[in-house]
């Protein structure tokens, strides 16, 4: 007498475990052909903004380049000379110099204003502590000619009108806050038990700061040093309502440019401006760029919290 063993039945998988088991049985990098369509609609609006973006810059450089170009798709030819009679007839040479001056010595100040401010904001508690935040985030967040004409008018009065110091200081006034709202984020996230266990060995609070957490915040000094660099150098209205011939900052210079009275050439003389102040912006971008990256912040933001 045979002994018959009865398999288990196997009902068919219902659909969402039939969606685990292919999602399971996935190749490891493979993705699915269907695409939500909101996915489709994100990835259609970058390509259109990127084309349209790089349309922009092509027909700018080929305009720079170009000796007519009314009708055609393509000027009729092509020729260096607006370089040269932009370089001579604007003062490119010292345009570039006065903004690359004027860029690092609000830099330099904004810095070695902004970060002991910041610190005492991440770190101390005092009256009206909110209110006094606030008042930092106003030139960030209002229109800078709200309080540019007034600024302007008291420079003019103290005969600084058209100078460089000028433009140095009314670019001073945004970028000071930039750099305290960069910073003290950086500054609370540090662990202060480095700074008390430094204080108990001995050292003072000018060494605690140089010696141990200024090296912490080097990234985060860069990363507002950038922000104001590009802020500064891209600044327009500030810059306008108190330069002059001699103070001119390249962005201010392109305006001046445009509004100059001239004939058709004015045009490709304006393009070839603004082809030099996009690389100088690039080049300096690079140069920073290569001092610190965004995985340098995030991997040293990591480090201060673990610590």
């Amino acid at each position: 007498m045979t002994t018959q063993t009865s398999q288990p039945r196997t009902d068919p998988p219902a659909p969402a475990d039939a969606v685990k088991t292919r999602s399971a049985n996935r190749v490891p990098g493979q993705r699915s052909l269907a695409a939500a369509p909101s996915t489709w609609f994100v990835w259609a609006g970058t390509a259109a903004f990127f084309i349209f973006l790089i349309g922009i810059l092509i027909s700018v450089v080929v305009d720079s380049f170009g000796t007519s170009w009314f009708t055609n798709w393509l000027p009729e030819g092509f020729t260096a000379k607006w370089y040269a009679s932009a370089w001579s007839t604007f003062g490119m040479a010292h345009i570039i110099g006065v903004t690359l001056v004027v860029a690092l010595a609000v830099i330099i100040v904004a810095v070695a204003v902004g970060v002991p401010a910041a610190y005492i904001l991440a770190r101390r508690d005092f009256p009206f502590k909110k209110a006094i935040t606030l008042l930092f985030l106003l030139p960030v967040l209002m229109p800078p000619i709200t309080y540019g004409i007034p600024l302007a008018t008291v420079m003019y009065n103290l005969g600084l009108g058209r100078t460089l110091t000028a433009v140095i200081l009314v670019n001073l006034v945004p970028s000071i806050p930039f750099v305290i709202l960069t910073m003290t984020p950086f500054i609370e996230q540090i662990n202060p038990a480095i700074e008390n266990a430094a204080r108990m060995s001995g050292a003072n609070m000018r060494k605690v700061f140089t010696k141990i957490l200024f090296p912490l915040l080097v990234p985060g000094v860069l990363a507002a040093s950038i922000l104001v660099l590009v802020r500064t150098v891209g600044m327009f209205d500030l810059t306008f309502l108190v330069s002059g011939p001699d103070s001119d900052t390249l962005v201010v210079a392109i305006y001046r440019a445009m509004t100059a009275a001239g004939g058709g050439q004015i045009r490709q003389l304006v393009s070839s401006m603004a082809v030099v102040y996009t690389v100088t912006m690039m080049f300096i971008l690079i140069i920073a760029l290569r001092f610190v990256s965004p995985t340098q912040l995030v991997a040293r933001v990591k480090e201060s919290r673990e610590d």
